[in-house]
């Protein structure tokens, strides 16, 4: 019986690993890279998929999910791009932020968001920004005269880049500490008061600190500020996006431009150069499995969501995104990296 194996691996060994594989789907094992740890919904949703993709790919070999913290998901962005094999055995789970960090950062980015090709996505979700309820802000307006630290994993990261687009936007004064070692870290920050509050995925916040947002009356422990995304979330109508609050049409883009990330959500993509049959065979494969009745038996057993998005749309989406004006990136740059 084939096996399902998690764990670290260094840029070496997986070049070692690629010099020996073939294909997808005539060779026994595909390398799903994730460019964070595993406690999180990205490691969550890897292991799900690690779990079934095998099931339809032909010759059903082993899924290895493999794990590249670091920069916000970049570092792993960085390597598939540049050294991860190109023979459709090795995909990404792309970070949600991919599109935005390419635009707002160019130079630290070492690749092109639009030669990835997307096979899928499991799910997609806004981020929203929460603050304790103890902090001693109670609405956005409060915020923009009094300074509240909030937690981020890194600057490629949407706990680094929702707070600082909303300083820019609308004059919070959020002061962000960066470094925390993923999703975890930084609720468990929150938690014991390290900082008092931070961006998160709206599936993370219901998925592992439901608590703090439901069924607590009056008495939760965040308060929720603002949600970044294309549509709001269902069980979030009264909660105002992020790009309703912006008033230019440039600040509206900037704002736009982050809400990219939950369209591109949890889902797998091809580092450019893997051959169109490749392609064609995953992207079948990765459609058959999260439209499967055991796939998303199995993700709700996980609290995970299943909203899936074809490849293709998710392609079109990003090259659309990739098309803003000049200027209006400038804008958000400016927003972003104050200083710089």
């Amino acid at each position: 019986m084939k096996k399902i194996i998690i764990g670290s691996l260094a840029f070496a060994g997986m070049l070692a690993i690629g010099a020996t594989s073939s294909s997808a789907q005539d060779q026994d094992r595909v390398t799903i890279l994730v460019g964070y740890g595993a406690g999180g919904t990205y490691g969550q949703t890897s292991m799900l998929l690690s779990r079934h993709l095998k099931d339809n790919i032909p010759g059903n070999p082993t899924v290895v999910v493999q794990h590249m913290p670091g920069a916000g998901g970049s570092k792993a962005t960085n390597y598939a791009y540049n050294a991860m094999p190109k023979n459709g055995a090795f995909v990404l789970m792309p970070p949600e932020m991919i599109v935005v960090s390419q635009l707002l950062r160019p130079k630290k980015m070492k690749y092109k968001t639009n030669q990835f090709t997307w096979l899928g996505r499991v799910f997609g979700a806004n981020q929203v920004m929460a603050v304790r309820a103890d902090s001693g802000v109670k609405s956005l307006n409060e915020l923009k005269s009094k300074q509240v630290i909030v937690a981020s994993t890194g600057k490629g990261s949407p706990t680094f880049l929702v707070p600082q687009m909303m300083n820019g936007l609308l004059g919070t004064k959020f002061k962000i500490v960066t470094g925390y070692k993923g999703s975890k870290r930084t609720s468990m920050s929150v938690e014991q008061g390290e900082t008092a509050g931070m961006s998160n995925s709206w599936v993370s916040w219901t998925k592992n600190r439901r608590d703090w947002f439901m069924d607590c009356g009056s008495k939760c422990f965040m308060i929720k500020l603002a949600q970044v995304g294309n549509t709001k979330e269902p069980d979030l109508p009264n909660l105002p996006l992020l790009t309703d609050l912006a008033k230019t049409a440039d600040d509206k883009a900037a704002a736009a431009m982050l809400s990219t990330a939950a369209v591109i959500g949890r889902g797998l993509a091809y580092p450019p150069g893997v051959s169109a049959k490749q392609i064609k065979v995953m992207r079948t494969a990765f459609w058959n499995t999260v439209t499967s009745s055991k796939f998303t038996k199995d993700a709700k057993s996980k609290r995970l969501p299943v909203t899936p998005l074809k490849g293709a749309a998710i392609q079109k989406i990003v090259n659309g995104a990739l098309k803003m004006s000049p200027e209006a990136v400038a804008k958000a740059r400016a927003h972003i990296f104050p200083n710089k």
